[in-house]
């Protein structure tokens, strides 16, 4: 036994249990947490921000990690070091000042990620895939928060957690939104910023996730957009040209009042490619453009409304693909459950405080989000290398 596991042996760390060969067994996330970073060394990733350090790499090393299970499961600090003798809460506020950051957490995590796809076997896991699917979470947080809002569709107050997670259970990007966010934002916004070494081509999202303007944005900036559609009854196909309504007689129920105006689209194609740039290089965020483009004001802008008209084309090839292809339709459900399996397993990790946000900080906030995202996706490369050693015994 390690002296971290010596450590953590009397506290009520929340445990995976799990059968090899007939026999129950069971295994800590701080476990878990300790063995990815044995073989991957995330850790590496955090650098302090004072000028000279003190501690040698073993003791960093053991704080951070007791830092980073405190701030993911959401439990504190104060009660992960309480009782121990070689590590006090002091030391803890320290480590977690001095090295835990947002952007540190956000390489830590994509090292773990390009780790999961590195060791994957492809006579078990198959070919390396391009297709994510990203969904929002509620989770609870104090009334005094900025952030906090009240969640009209899942009720109750809080804040929501937007993912993205490939078809293998692999989340690659994390982020903190209001209740009150575009979804189809955020999507775009984890599109452009995982920072990892999968190239996304499809992206699936729920209802929620997706307009004609979040069509268009995807087709300029080369991914594309798979929603779920929810209401198909309710959906209109747009028609390519003026004057062949008559020509679809048994489409009649189902086609829109107006045609696409294409000499629109391209008069406005140099400034759609501009802020589709712009979001490319970072330099406007979806959340900016998109709150612009979805304003209810008369009149609305040229590009705004060639951006309606792309994503009318977009969008009408997509929902023909649909309704034709029940393959289509299974690929896009089998992604969407995939996250939300993902989201079942962040109520078990963040279990302290009653799942609920337990700061009123947004920096605070980030923190833990990416603490749960490090922490889980630790938890899913520990999975793959314990899958691939089973399957490989005779």
């Amino acid at each position: 036994m390690t002296p971290l596991e010596r450590q953590a042996e009397p506290y009520n760390l929340r445990y995976l249990k799990g059968e090899i060969n007939g026999r129950w067994t069971m295994t800590s996330l701080l476990d878990v947490l300790k063995e990815a970073d044995l073989r991957v060394h995330f850790t590496q990733q955090f650098k302090t921000t004072a000028s000279r350090e003190m501690f040698d790499p073993q003791t960093i090393q053991r704080r951070l990690l007791l830092c980073l299970y405190a701030l993911g499961t959401n439990t504190g600090l104060k009660w992960i070091c309480g009782g121990m003798k070689h590590d006090s809460y002091d030391d803890l506020r320290y480590i977690k000042k001095h090295f835990v950051n947002k952007e540190d957490l956000r390489r830590a995590i994509a090292q773990v990620v390009n780790a999961i796809f590195a060791s994957r076997r492809e006579a078990i896991w198959g070919e390396g895939t391009t297709t994510c699917a990203s969904d929002a979470k509620k989770f609870g947080s104090w009334e005094q928060n900025l952030m906090t809002e009240w969640h009209i569709r899942y009720g109750g107050r809080g804040v929501m957690i937007y993912w993205h997670v490939e078809k293998k259970s692999a989340c690659i990007y994390s982020q903190l939104k209001t209740c009150s966010s575009s979804e189809a934002a955020a999507m775009i916004e984890g599109l452009l910023r995982h920072c990892t070494d999968m190239p996304v081509q499809k992206n699936f999202v729920d209802t929620h996730g997706q307009s004609e303007v979040a069509f268009a944005f995807c087709r300029l900036l080369g991914f594309e957009l798979m929603p779920r559609i929810r209401r198909i009854g309710a959906q209109r196909l747009s028609l390519p040209q003026a004057g062949q309504r008559q020509n679809y007689s048994n489409l009649q129920s189902v086609l829109a009042n107006k045609e696409i105006d294409w000499n629109r689209i391209r008069q406005q194609y140099d400034q759609m490619v501009k802020y589709a740039t712009a979001l490319r290089l970072g330099t406007a965020e979806a959340e900016a453009i998109l709150r612009r483009f979805n304003r209810a004001t008369s009149p609305l802008h040229p590009t705004h409304l060639a951006l309606i008209d792309l994503g009318k084309a977009i969008r009408t090839i997509f929902l023909c693909r649909y309704l034709h292809s029940e393959e289509l339709r299974r690929e896009v459900h089998e992604g969407l459950n995939v996250v939300e399996q993902w989201n079942g397993a962040n109520g078990f990790i963040f279990y302290g405080k009653n799942s609920e946000i337990a700061t009123n900080r947004l920096d605070e906030q980030e923190l833990s989000v990416l603490a749960l995202h490090l922490l889980q996706i630790c938890l899913v490369y520990i999975n793959t290398l314990m899958i691939q050693q089973v399957s490989s015994w005779d």
